[in-house]
């Protein structure tokens, strides 16, 4: 195309085949960017869905409402990369955004994306909830486990389950509002919880539930097995200062820095909006370095 641009002797042809040049070249740009971060998702359960968990940390209304933010940041994620995403259990904060909320991403390689955001995401802006237009500080934490094949055996026992069920606070008509059809699992040797309330069948519920809870068993026992605890659960720490992996800031100026990467933009907008192949991009060949290096 270039070759044909340069012997095109009319200024307008010339100038719609320098046009044509543009997209083409955009296209492979993409095409070569997809394909080598795909040569970067190498790890076994890479390929598999992702259970993810968000929870607010410090700050109360205002770390709720950062939840929310997210919570819509990676729906806009998964939308824009033909992810698809299903709502496992939301608890709604006490005035405003989300206490907590789990759910599935489905699709290839779902897993070995999401793996980039485990950790808490801190938040500084001007807060809305605050009559003095004072500066605020927000925390949140994400947890990603892959989903496990049906092959994998996790042991898990009865007698080490308590198992709840509530009332659904979610959308889903006036059966899920009236019946105690969603359902909390706690692990109790390993304190892990997990909870599902997108069904309307108590059933499907803990079926689903226990898909999760066994998920995240697997990834807990191969932490214990290794002694690395901090790789996935102690990787998180306290949602406070000083544990964020990434850190979102709209005053007094605006910019999203990783700081595993040091990956940044100053245009918190895109990344909200969805836009996070950067800073995924950057942390998988940064573990690739390491890898290469170790």
């Amino acid at each position: 195309m270039l070759e044909l641009m340069e012997l095109e002797e009319d200024e307008a042809q010339r100038a719609t085949a320098e046009k044509q040049v543009d997209v083409l070249l955009t296209g492979v740009e993409g095409d070569f960017r997809e394909m080598e971060v795909m040569t970067l998702l190498g790890e076994p359960f890479d390929p598999n869905n992702a259970y993810v968990s968000l929870h607010a940390g410090a700050g109360g209304t205002e770390s709720c409402d950062w939840s929310d933010m997210l919570y819509r940041m990676y729906r806009r994620y998964a939308e824009s990369h033909g992810f698809e995403l299903s709502l496992m259990d939301l608890q709604p904060g006490d005035e405003a955004g989300i206490k907590s909320v789990s759910f599935l991403v489905s699709g290839p390689y779902a897993y070995g994306h999401m793996k980039a955001e485990r950790g808490v995401h801190r938040l500084v802006r001007i807060s809305p909830f605050d009559s003095n237009q004072r500066r605020h500080t927000s925390f949140a934490a994400i947890d990603v486990v892959a989903e496990i094949d049906d092959d994998i055996e996790v042991n898990i026992e009865e007698k080490d389950l308590r198992i709840d069920t509530y009332r659904s606070s979610g959308a889903g008509g006036q059966h899920v509002n009236t019946t105690d059809s969603a359902v909390r699992i706690t692990h109790i040797p390993s304190g892990i919880i997990v909870a599902c309330q997108a069904e309307r069948s108590q059933h499907k519920n803990r079926d689903k539930a226990m898909k999760m809870l066994t998920a995240k068993l697997y990834e807990w026992q191969q932490d214990q097995q290794r002694k690395e605890m901090e790789k996935f659960y102690g990787d998180k720490g306290e949602i406070a200062w000083g544990r964020q992996i990434r850190s979102y800031v709209m005053q007094p100026y605006t910019m999203v820095k990783d700081h595993r990467t040091d990956t940044q933009t100053g245009n918190v907008d895109a990344v909200l909006d969805g836009d996070l192949d950067a800073f995924i991009e950057s942390y998988l060949k940064k573990g690739r370095r390491n890898e290469s290096t170790g």
